[in-house]
Order: C-alpha cells, then sequence, then structure tokens
C-alpha cells in the first residue's frame, strides 16, 4: 500500500497493477480517497459524499464477485458522478437545494460502471442546472483552479473535473451540452470524451437540452476515457435519443495513418480575446498534429460559428425551459440571479422561431459536409481563453458566452469531440484543444487524442504523476 500511497494521481494502470500483484486492495484504495477528500478539503468539489463504511462494503463486494469469477473491467476504480445524473438514494440537486428530490432507480449510466466494478464515491458540483461553462455558478460553492486559484475550474461539470485532477478519484461522470465537460478538462489537464449524442444513455439525467444532452467522461488518459466509454456504450429504449447502433459500436482498431488531413479555422477566424498564451498554445498544438503525420488544412469556420449562435440564440433556450419551466415558474427565487436571467427569454420563443431554427440548423449541417469530406477531424481551441473568478462576477453572461465559441456547435451539428491537454501556458495555466468529427468517430478521436498526448506528455491533471508512456 505504501508504493500506492505514494502515487498522487489514481489513473488506472497502477491501481490495476497493485490489485493484480496484491500489494492494495479496493478497500485500501477507498480509506486513501476519503482520506485524501478529507485532509486536503477543497471549496465546491462535492455535493454529496456516501459514507466511507458503506463504499467500503461496496469494495469488498467487488472483491467477492471477481473471486467467484465475474468479470469486472473497471473493478476497484473509485469514481465519482455530476450531481445532475440519478444515482438511487442519493439526492440530485442540480445545484438547486429547492429542486432536490431523492431517486428510486441510478441512471443507467451509473448502473453499468457498477456493474463493472467501479466503486462510487459521490456527487459532485456543477453550474446550477448545467447552465453555464464557468464553474461558479452554484451555492455549494466554487471549486479554484488547481494550478492557480484565482482561475476558474470551468464547467458546468466543475466538481468531476476538480476531482479527477486532484487526485480524488480515477475518473467522473459530468454531462456536456454545449461545453461542460470539455471546457472543465482543458481548464484541469483532462481529457473530456463529448460522445456522440445516443451512444451513451440520458435516461436519468436531469435535461438541459434534452435533444442535445449527452453524458461525458472526465478521466486523465485516453486510455481511461476508452475503458469507461466501453462500459458505457449501449441502446437505451427508454431513452429516445438512444441510438441502436450503440449496442454495437467498436472501440478497437482505431489507427491512423501518416498523411491524414486535420481542419483548423482560418488565421482570421480563430478568436484568443487578446490572450497571446492560448494563440501560442494553439500553434503548438497545430505543430503538433504535423509531426504526428498530419497535413492542416484551412477550412471556413462560419458555419461552425453561425451553429454556435443557435444554441442560447435560437429554439434551444426554450428548449432548456421544456422540463424546468413549472419549476422556474412556481420557484423563480429558488434561481440563481444569473440562471434566471439566462433562462427568462427562452419563455418568449414561439414555435415558430423554432421551427426557423431548425431549418437554419439544417442549412448549415449541409454547409459544412465539405469539409468532412477534405478532412478527418476538426481541431480547435476547446476554449479561446480562461478567466479569474473576480473577472466572471464582474461579467458573469458575457464571460461566459465567450467560452463558447469553440464548443456550442458541437452537439448542434451531431459530432463527437475530445478535449486533450496541450501543455501549459508560460504563466503555468493549463492549455487544451479539442479533436472534433462527424458522429460515431468517438473511437478514432481517442486514439488520436492518447496520440497527440504522448507527445505533449508532462503529468496528468494537477498530481505529480507523469503521463505513462
Amino acid at each position: 500500500m505504501s508504493n500506492l500511497a505514494a502515487e498522487q494521481s489514481l489513473h488506472f494502470a497502477p491501481l490495476r497493477d497493485a490489485y493484480a500483484s496484491g500489494t492494495a486492495s479496493p478497500a485500501e484504495v477507498i480509506d486513501l480517497v476519503f482520506s485524501r477528500i478529507e485532509e486536503r478539503s477543497v471549496p465546491g468539489i462535492w455535493i454529496s459524499l456516501r459514507e466511507r463504511a458503506e463504499v467500503l462494503r461496496d469494495a469488498e463486494a467487488v472483491v467477492r464477485r471477481r473471486a467467484l469469477g465475474e468479470t469486472l473491467p473497471l473493478f476497484g476504480l473509485p469514481f465519482a458522478v455530476k450531481d445532475n445524473i440519478d444515482v438511487a438514494g442519493m439526492p440530485t440537486t442540480v445545484a438547486c437545494p429547492d429542486f432536490s428530490y431523492l431517486p428510486a432507480a441510478s441512471a443507467p449510466v451509473v448502473t453499468r460502471l457498477l456493474q463493472a466494478g467501479a466503486l462510487l464515491i459521490g456527487k459532485t458540483n456543477l453550474d446550477q442546472f448545467a447552465t453555464g461553462l464557468v464553474g461558479v455558478r452554484s451555492p455549494y460553492g466554487v471549486p479554484p483552479n488547481p494550478f492557480d486559484g484565482r482561475y476558474i475550474s470551468g464547467g458546468s461539470s466543475s466538481g468531476s473535473a476538480a476531482a479527477v485532477a486532484r487526485g480524488q478519484v480515477s475518473f467522473a461522470l459530468g454531462t456536456d451540452t454545449a461545453g461542460s465537460g470539455r471546457v472543465p478538462a482543458a481548464f484541469n489537464n483532462l481529457i473530456g470524451l463529448k460522445p456522440s449524442r445516443g451512444l451513451f444513455s440520458t435516461s436519468g439525467v436531469v435535461p438541459a437540452c434534452r435533444s442535445l444532452d449527452c453524458v461525458a467522461i472526465l478521466a486523465l488518459t485516453a486510455g481511461d476515457t476508452r475503458d469507461v466509454a466501453r462500459q458505457l456504450a449501449g441502446y437505451d429504449s427508454d431513452d429516445p435519443y438512444s441510438r441502436p447502433e450503440a449496442a454495437r459500436y467498436a472501440w478497437e482498431g482505431a489507427a491512423w495513418e501518416p498523411g491524414f488531413r486535420f481542419g483548423v479555422p482560418g488565421a482570421h477566424q480563430l478568436e484568443f480575446h487578446g490572450d497571446a498564451e492560448a494563440a501560442r498554445t494553439f500553434a503548438m498544438a497545430r505543430a503538433r498534429l504535423e509531426q504526428l503525420g498530419g497535413r492542416a488544412e484551412e477550412i471556413d469556420y462560419a458555419p461552425f460559428e453561425q451553429a454556435a449562435g443557435l444554441l442560447y440564440g435560437g429554439p434551444w433556450l426554450a428548449e432548456r425551459l421544456a422540463g424546468l419551466e413549472p419549476f422556474v415558474t412556481e420557484h423563480p427565487d429558488s434561481l440563481l440571479d444569473v440562471i434566471r436571467q439566462i433562462l427568462a427569454p427562452g419563455l418568449r420563443i414561439s414555435a415558430i422561431d423554432a421551427f426557423r431554427g431548425l431549418h437554419h440548423l439544417e442549412l448549415l449541417k449541409q454547409k459544412v459536409l465539405p469539409v468532412w469530406q477534405a478532412v478527418r477531424f476538426l481541431l480547435v481551441p476547446t476554449a479561446p481563453t480562461i478567466y479569474r473568478i473576480d473577472e466572471i462576477a464582474a461579467d458573469p453572461v458575457g464571460k461566459n458566452a465567450r467560452l463558447a465559441r469553440y464548443t456550442n456547435f458541437v452537439n448542434l451539428l451531431d459530432l463527437a469531440a475530445v478535449a486533450v491537454p496541450n501543455g501549459f501556458r508560460r504563466d503555468g495555466l493549463p492549455s487544451g484543444v479539442t479533436l472534433a468529427a462527424p458522429w460515431g468517430q468517438d473511437a478514432a478521436l481517442l486514439a488520436m487524442a492518447g496520440a497527440f498526448h504522448q507527445r505533449v506528455g508532462g503529468n496528468l491533471g494537477a498530481t505529480a504523476t507523469p503521463l505513462p508512456a
């Protein structure tokens, strides 16, 4: 156990090695997890933790299951769940105490992880109703950026990213409708998978925009992410947006040959809001892909940008209210001021507006088709810049909107995306980029993200553990 305790990250390989060699047990890892949470107390990460004794009983149970011959691909791996995803017997708050309810059943994605032998630690903080990319819109506190506490950790899956980056869990579930898994991944030096829509079930997830919502994975390496994704993918007949192809999705065999082409926005279409370090590190990302054998092709980013603008400037703002309207109407004071301000215009969107927005989106999908005929994937910054907590407080809506420039279009255009670490800026903050491609390219994107991450190197999350070869 001493070797494991010295291992500051909880990525999969050392835990599996320790279990295989008998130098650690799941119960010892759970004790380590709870000790870290208690001793390295950081505000704003957790909304509710399970009792240590309860998780220890689960740890003993997975040991018995494996001893009886059960195959457990995620045996003994501790994980966290964003608190807009149901866990039986634990409150789902969506960072709004008055909305809280106690679900009788866990979301299918949680059940699948438990069946695979993973150990649930608790539920994590988020921007209220999963509305935000900043991680400060919660009555449960603000998790500071682990690299500089003056800065945001990103949202809305703020607590999930913080728990993984700080070595409190091996991986976490978030959600991603507009970048809520990718932005905190970038700001915490993590991998963030925004899967193809319908690949993972969203039953048991409080909707943000139900037609666009995805369960996201936040992890330390692309390989760890793929191992979790393999367990989550599957068809769910109770989810109207689940796709039958998910039941037979193949995660293996994704390979890249030298000469692959990737798209980048034209230089005049890149926007970093005056952040020279963000511009410099993005140029480095392009060079790294070229070193991996890729060929950059400048594409017209305009239709992607126009699609991004539809999410909060079109009918999907009304969709955010589709499941919340009774609560919002009856309990307006239960919402944070900024959330109420964002959602209120959705009440004025008409059915005519909705159809106009849908027609516009379909036209934009047609306009981006030539891009996918020219390139395998698109490389964009995950976020154009990063802000301090006090900067967000001074301009909560405007600064948040800027962070969405390279994320909002992905679900609307039915793409898969992986956020991947891109090293560090000169000010010590992490840099991240996103690889995006058409539906079903998740495995290929993770393979490329893994190769890219290896070229970047460095440590895992905010720990002192180097990225393993």
